[in-house]
């Protein structure tokens, strides 16, 4: 097993992704060998589950669904009732490159942060990022620099590697349901957790419709700043360090 992958899991929420799994978990095991990884399959109508499982992946079916942040936080409950001691977050779709994953996980393992947040900005993004969604990207991480003391290029990323003891903190209530995004940025710096981020390459999905097509963006635009609003006013209550355990 590659070195990079011992004690890791990487955790796939996936919903109609049957199409694209296999090229996907490929490009991952080229990567870093015989890794675990759990697809989360949040009630898809496809043949999702079913192909997970003939490319030797673990399965998680959700029976409905639960939205993009219900399924991550699934696989963090999972990681860590198994005693998995890194998590690498990462896409089904085909957008998160898996040749940037040993970064990732290189950030977590040697102790230099808690969580590394892939950023496409600090490396390459090869697919073309509308207007609309650049605007959102910068109009948050204004709002998250802001809060957390810390710059970040790319607060918005699903890219992630997380150690064993984030997964634990995010597998009790502390995980959004649906966009979990810049808000969970803010969750982790208030509780004490240090984030580091590091250049990823983000490419087009391969096929498919993403989450937030459609009617959607504005809905993410409401949903992320009264989670902001939540976040901000919990770590003036309760949300420390003492949240951790």
């Amino acid at each position: 097993m590659n070195r990079l992958a011992e004690g890791t899991i990487v955790i796939m929420p996936a919903h109609n992704e049957a199409e694209n799994l296999p090229r996907v978990l490929a490009e991952l095991r080229q990567v870093l060998g015989a890794v675990d990884i759990l697809v989360v399959d949040d009630c898809s109508v496809d043949e999702t589950a079913a192909v997970a499982r003939r490319l030797g992946a673990k399965v998680v079916q959700l029976p409905c669904n639960l939205g993009y942040g219900g399924a991550v936080q699934t696989g963090f409950r999972y990681a860590s009732e198994f005693g998995y001691s890194l998590g690498l977050l990462m896409d089904a779709d085909g957008q998160h490159d898996p040749h940037s994953a040993p970064a990732l996980l290189s950030v977590v393992q040697t102790g230099q942060a808690d969580v590394a947040l892939g950023s496409r900005f600090l490396g390459e993004a090869t697919y073309h990022v509308p207007l609309t969604r650049r605007l959102g990207m910068a109009f948050f991480r204004k709002i998250v620099d802001r809060m957390s003391k810390q710059r970040f290029t790319d607060p918005t990323s699903g890219f992630q590697c997380l150690s064993g003891e984030v997964m634990r903190f995010f597998a009790r209530d502390n995980y959004p349901t649906d966009y979990p995004d810049a808000d969970t940025i803010l969750l982790l710096k208030y509780a004490g957790f240090r984030v580091k981020e590091v250049p990823v390459t983000i490419r087009d999905r391969l096929s498919g419709q993403s989450m937030h097509a459609g009617w959607k963006p504005l809905y993410y635009v409401f949903k992320m700043l009264l989670s902001i609003l939540v976040v901000g006013l919990r770590q003036k209550t309760n949300l420390n360090g003492r949240d951790r355990s």
